[in-house]
């Protein structure tokens, strides 16, 4: 994954509460291969009457928000179902990091492995963030190394777990978390067969149990 030090980017203002993941993504579009990219089923019932014709003042339909690069909502966004394809669909529209006070475990979660940063801030800030955004995207400087969200004079502090940090500052999955462990666990195993050298003349079913 490309890693998140800092993002300087327009962010899209979505003053939304419950925004879940079957609205993220309609589950009608899931049959359809990653490959053509899920971008373009991000939100797609509110950003489209029931003719299927875009609305015009929905904030994702605005001239400006393929330039988007954070998504700034209200409590509780991702709730729902754990389809990860809700993930898949902010980022393949370009999103690198969603902003709200609370998230979806399993929503945050698919987030990270994903390389899209969860920011938690206060009910306070986030409403903060949008009246300062308003009705159009608008620009923010989001630090993850400093854990803090910035538009014009308006600066914000956010959480995120450390292990979550950590793997989104170097863009690591679970599989490179591990591999920072890898002079330990060698000498752990060293030290193990040392330890148990009859475990080299012992059948493969037996070790497997002591």
């Amino acid at each position: 994954m490309e890693p998140i030090e800092t993002l300087d980017a327009l962010a899209c203002p979505l003053p939304l509460a419950n925004v879940d993941t079957d609205q993220l993504i309609p589950a009608r579009f899931m049959k359809e291969p990653r490959s053509i990219g899920y971008g373009q089923f991000l939100l797609h019932d509110l950003r489209h009457d029931e003719n299927g014709r875009p609305v015009e003042e929905f904030i994702l339909n605005h001239p400006q928000a393929a330039q988007a690069r954070t998504l700034v909502a209200r409590r509780n966004f991702g709730a729902g179902s754990s389809r990860e394809a809700a993930v898949y669909a902010l980022v393949d529209f370009g999103f690198r990091c969603v902003v709200a006070p609370s998230f979806g475990d399993i929503f945050a979660s698919n987030a990270v492995n994903n390389g899209l940063l969860p920011a938690t801030v206060s009910e306070e800030d986030a409403e903060a963030l949008l009246a300062a955004l308003g009705e159009a995207p608008g620009a923010l400087h989001i630090d993850l190394e400093a854990q803090r969200i910035v538009t014009g004079e308006l600066s914000v502090g956010f959480a995120i777990s450390p292990t979550w940090r950590t793997k989104l500052l170097n863009g690591w999955d679970d599989i490179d978390m591990t591999r920072q462990h890898a002079d330990e666990i060698e000498r752990f195993v060293n030290r193990y067969a040392s330890q148990r050298p009859w475990l080299d003349t012992m059948p493969s079913q037996l070790i497997a149990r002591s």
